[in-house]
């Protein structure tokens, strides 16, 4: 079994603020793709440097299939609209894709701990999940029509989302 070390861990949930913060301020700020290719290149390197990189680029691409769906709902629903969305302001914008693509990338390194706990990660999702978006309205990047209603859609989604995504970590690993 892999053991990443602690500067592993630090690097992996440093790379992954960077890219968060450089989608989240590019999209608040007008600048959509270049947040997204920042997030992007971060999740390559992680990709690339991993033990196994098809797995875990499968991994990162089931993640931001999942991530388009749920934004995309999110969006059409009009519980959320999302900065840097235009032309197509009922999907999910490529910054919001590039996030669950880069979310992916901890999953084997600086959230490892969660594929071991599915209770945690539903608890880590519900409430991980609410933050971060909660945080993206306050930097300017979406907007809720109604904060309870979107913050509690968000909660459902990555509750589901986060275990699910630890699971698929753990079964490409064993493989």
């Amino acid at each position: 079994m892999f053991v990443a070390t602690r500067s592993a861990v630090a690097v992996n949930f440093l790379l992954f603020q960077a890219g968060w913060f450089a989608c989240v301020l590019g999209a608040a700020r007008g600048f959509p793709w270049q947040g997204a290719l920042v997030a992007l290149l971060i999740a390559a390197f992680i990709v690339f440097r991993s033990r196994n990189p098809r797995d875990e680029l499968s991994l990162v691409l089931v993640a931001a299939l999942a991530g388009f769906a749920f934004d995309s709902v999110l969006a059409m629903t009009g519980w959320v609209s999302f900065a840097g969305a235009v032309p197509l302001s009922a999907l999910a914008p490529v910054w919001m894709v590039a996030l669950w693509a880069l979310f992916a990338t901890t999953l084997n390194v600086s959230l490892r701990w969660l594929r071991e706990w599915p209770v945690l990660g539903v608890l880590f999702g519900a409430i991980g999940g609410p933050v971060a978006y909660y945080a993206g309205e306050r930097l300017g990047a979406l907007q809720f029509a109604d904060p309870l209603l979107g913050l509690t859609a968000v909660a459902a989604g990555w509750a589901l989302a986060t275990p699910l995504l630890s699971a698929l970590a753990l079964r490409l690993e064993a493989r």
